[in-house]
């Protein structure tokens, strides 16, 4: 896993990286995208609310 932190660290140090993170700043300071982003890892969480009651175990 070091390997992939690695290379992830290596892409945000290089001009696109770089621009790549400015775009998801940009786009997080959106209150309509930051709503979006809350509401899928709401839901891949598995917190959408509800009881839970129709997920297969």
């Amino acid at each position: 896993m070091a390997g992939l932190v690695g290379k992830l660290g290596q892409f945000l140090k290089s001009p696109e990286g770089r621009r790549v993170a400015q775009q998801a700043q940009r786009a997080l300071k959106d209150p309509a995208t930051r709503r979006k982003l809350t509401d899928a890892v709401s839901k891949f969480r598995g917190g959408a609310g509800g009881t839970g009651a129709g997920r297969p175990r």
